[in-house]
């Protein structure tokens, strides 16, 4: 699969971060910039920008936050034409904190909103979109949105200042059938004025990479992905798969195996992401992963069956 216009986007240390509250140490993600932009990513998501006065800074790493002397230390001899993005929580974050992008390192804003908060998403797009900034919208945990309400949303995002605006599988539980539906859906309202489709999948049913690669073939050209499947829970699309998947000359996928030996196979030894049971279970009955996430931090985390049971028959009871 080669198109051009395709942009990769690696949310290797926003996404990561979420296994470990963003505690990562400044060698550790020194080497995946310089993998990434040694390997062609178009797209680098340094973290989150977020107010320290919200979240605690004893509590979170230095990329949750994304402050601009962390980002210019960590970037210091690495050449890179990729561009930066951070994603922005509505709620987690005061206008006045985030810096006109003359002033800033980062080139894209990326807005994560539910179906019902679009509005609030809107108001914060235009803010950092006249501070300068490209822009996004990921509306999260699409699978629970009702086509109505998906649309209504879709049509206001249409007179947004956007770039792009993303089809989310927060839950890992879409199909390939679903994802076609949805990324047409959203090309019907985008597209006509100019507003790209981004796909972010997540790997609680092992679709992670496919549905990526499903979104491609229906027409979404900003795709995400993080280096060896890295993310809250299940993970994510792995880079390097959809690096080879492709095939763009301008992708180098030596740089992306090399840190993942060195860095992440060490890394997958003291935390856990991935294709685990619970986690799937998660995912086929379209929940939040908190559940299983509890449940691998006990002495019964291998207890899947007790786990379907107790989930399913909440459902039943819901």
């Amino acid at each position: 699969m080669y198109r051009p216009q395709i942009k990769v986007l690696d949310c290797t240390i926003r996404d990561g971060g979420l296994i470990n509250d963003h505690q990562f140490e400044d060698k550790f993600v020194h080497a995946i910039f310089k993998a990434l932009s040694d390997a062609g990513v178009d797209i680098i998501e340094l973290g989150y920008k977020a107010s320290d006065k919200i979240l605690s800074p004893d509590k979170f790493g230095k990329w949750k936050f994304c402050k601009e002397s962390h980002i210019k230390k960590i970037l210091e001899g690495i050449e890179t034409k990729a561009e930066f993005s951070a994603m922005l929580d509505i709620g987690r974050i005061k206008n006045d904190e985030i810096p006109k992008k003359k002033d800033s390192v980062i080139d894209i804003m990326r807005v994560a909103c539910y179906i019902k908060d679009v509005d609030k998403a809107i108001e914060l797009v235009k803010h950092v979109a006249d501070k300068g900034y490209k822009t996004t919208v990921n509306i999260m945990a699409v699978s629970t949105a009702l086509q109505p309400d998906i649309e209504e949303g879709l049509a206001q995002l249409a007179e947004a200042p956007l770039n792009a605006v993303y089809v989310v599988d927060s839950f890992g539980s879409l199909f390939s059938e679903q994802v076609h539906f949805l990324v047409n859906l959203y090309k019907k309202y985008l597209h006509p004025k100019g507003i790209e489709v981004g796909y972010h999948g997540h790997n609680n049913q092992q679709l992670g990479f496919g549905n990526t690669i499903e979104a491609i073939r229906k027409g979404a050209n900003y795709v995400d992905a993080t280096i060896y499947g890295i993310g809250r829970a299940a993970g994510n699309c792995p880079l390097e798969l959809l690096l080879a998947f492709l095939k763009n000359p301008k992708f180098n996928l030596e740089p992306i195996l090399e840190v993942i030996e060195k860095e992440f196979l060490p890394l997958r030894k003291k935390i856990e992401w991935g294709y685990i049971l619970p986690y799937m279970i998660t995912g086929i009955l379209n929940q939040h992963p908190r559940a299983a996430m509890a449940l691998r931090q006990t002495k019964d985390k291998n207890k899947v069956a007790d786990f379907y049971r107790k989930l399913t028959a909440e459902e039943e009871d819901a």
